[in-house]
């Protein structure tokens, strides 16, 4: 059952200095100390295999943290040392993932119904005059729309409708981000970077200086995918 997403966060990337040590404990410590939350290392960074000296370096796991194998090689990490992760490669899967996704929701949804009103819009309603729209009238009313009835109806998260809307590259370009950094961001000197709200307009605003961040650390440092537990 899909419900309205609150700013929670699931997913946070742990960023470390190059002269920093860094191990999954070390991570862990830096969310609990930043988020007081615990937290476990997920795999979600693809390995670079270099031209020349990939053949062999395709089955050492030194730089890295958190590895999956495919035919005796690693292809997916928690994280490591940047110049190791593939964050390009892991950018563009999640891209073409999203993209697959879009696609079938503009041909069985946005080729079939009319354009709705987001969610956002009819808990304003709510936020306006709890008295008059109660927050279950107002998740009745935007639920009762056509388009967000066709979406419930072929599992598509109905919540998503404002990005779904805003078209293909708006979509793509959310989940790539997303696969970048996650929920959450804690930067070498253990700033927190995170959104605002769960609005798509904070989310982008946050995951481009997220992004951001990430292409301007050094090749040397390192980077930790956290799963909040």
């Amino acid at each position: 059952m899909f419900k309205p997403r609150q700013l929670t966060i699931r997913v946070v990337t742990v960023c470390f200095a190059p002269s920093d040590d860094m191990d999954w404990f070390a991570a862990s410590e830096k969310v609990h100390d930043v988020l007081h939350a615990n937290g476990t290392p997920t795999r979600r960074y693809h390995v670079r295999h270099r031209r020349l000296i990939g053949w062999l370096t395709r089955f050492f796991r030194y730089y890295l943290l958190h590895t999956a194998r495919r035919f005796g090689a690693i292809t997916i990490a928690a994280g490591g040392r940047k110049s190791r992760l593939d964050l390009t490669g892991t950018a563009a899967k999640a891209a073409e993932r999203a993209a697959r996704r879009w696609h079938a929701w503009n041909t069985h949804i946005a080729a079939t119904t009319r354009p709705a009103r987001s969610w956002e819009d009819y808990l304003a309603q709510h936020h306006a005059d709890p008295a008059k729209v109660p927050l279950a009238e107002a998740r009745r009313r935007f639920e009762q729309q056509p388009r967000v009835l066709a979406m419930l109806a072929h599992s598509f998260d109905p919540y998503e409708l404002p990005v779904y809307q805003a078209g293909e590259a708006a979509y793509a370009g959310l989940y790539w981000r997303i696969a970048l950094v996650g929920d959450a961001l804690i930067t070498t000197d253990g700033r927190l970077l995170i959104s605002a709200s769960d609005s798509v307009a904070d989310r982008f605003r946050f995951l481009n200086e997220a992004c951001a961040y990430l292409r301007g650390l050094h090749r040397g440092a390192r980077l930790c995918a956290v799963a909040i537990a």
